[in-house]
């Protein structure tokens, strides 16, 4: 069952990533809000400034280990819950198996035709 709550847990991850995403964007929008104003306060600017760069170095990592996480499920290992690469490893060796049996019998058909030209020589030569 703990492997069913894992990509619940990284949705839900990836849910306050996106609800910092939106602080950042606060942040940033009342400190040009502040800086705006005829008497804007520097220190109001410095706080917001502070909040957005702390909450975008955040993300920044957070987003970074899911990318992280993604690269190493794509690639390597098949994913659990696909069947593709079964799937085509089974049509690759059905077409093998195919192309196998047109090769043995047109190996038969030479193997015949041979056979079939060194009897001809020698029964022609016993009813001269």
């Amino acid at each position: 069952m703990a492997n069913s709550s894992m990509p619940i847990e990284r949705l839900q991850a990836l849910d306050n990533v996106e609800k910092e995403i939106a602080s950042c964007i606060q942040s940033a929008g009342q400190a040009l809000t502040e800086l705006s104003k005829d008497k804007a306060s520097m220190k109001q600017v410095e706080s917001h400034t502070s909040l957005f760069l702390k909450t975008l170095n955040h993300v920044e990592g957070e987003l970074s280990k899911h990318i992280n996480y993604l690269t190493q499920v794509s690639t390597g290992s098949p994913h659990e819950g696909t069947s593709y690469g079964s799937v085509k490893m089974y049509k690759t060796a059905r077409h093998r198996i195919e192309h196998t049996r047109t090769r043995l019998q047109d190996l038969e058909n030479l193997k015949n035709r041979a056979l079939a030209s060194s009897v001809r020589p020698a029964s022609a030569q016993n009813n001269p």
